[in-house]
């Protein structure tokens, strides 16, 4: 299994009705076929981090990651997301003992990266 898991603040600016739109949408993202579990919602952690809401998925693994990354409304999701977040930290984690499952991963992300720049644009304005 890998586990997907992100901290996020919303930007000031961000009307409670984008707000909305951003949580309906990862919550989409997180409810893909190739999710074997997720939750979306408030963040738990010490407030003085600067993080409101969590996103956290799990993938059974690769073969699921790469439908996950590239499924289309992943994809759309990103979209209507990623404009709107001020601050952003990410964690993965995994028992699958493969000692380069990392780079396996980070490969998968350098690969949308190039296929889908714009989102490799958006992630790069979003301070971490």
């Amino acid at each position: 299994m890998i586990i997907l898991m992100l901290r996020f603040a919303l930007r000031a600016e961000t009307t409670q009705a984008e707000r909305a739109t951003v949580l309906a949408a990862m919550r989409r993202t997180a409810n893909l076929e190739s999710v074997s579990f997720s939750a979306v919602g408030q963040d738990l952690g010490d407030s003085a981090d600067g993080y409101t809401h969590a996103y956290c998925a799990g993938v059974r693994d690769l073969v699921a990651l790469r439908r996950y990354l590239y499924d289309p409304v992943h994809l759309d999701g990103d979209l209507e997301i990623l404009p709107h977040l001020a601050r952003l930290s990410a964690l993965q984690l995994s028992d699958d003992m493969d000692p380069e499952l990392k780079e396996k991963i980070v490969a998968m992300h350098r690969e949308k990266v190039v296929a889908y720049p714009e989102w490799g644009r958006l992630l790069d304005t979003i301070p971490r």
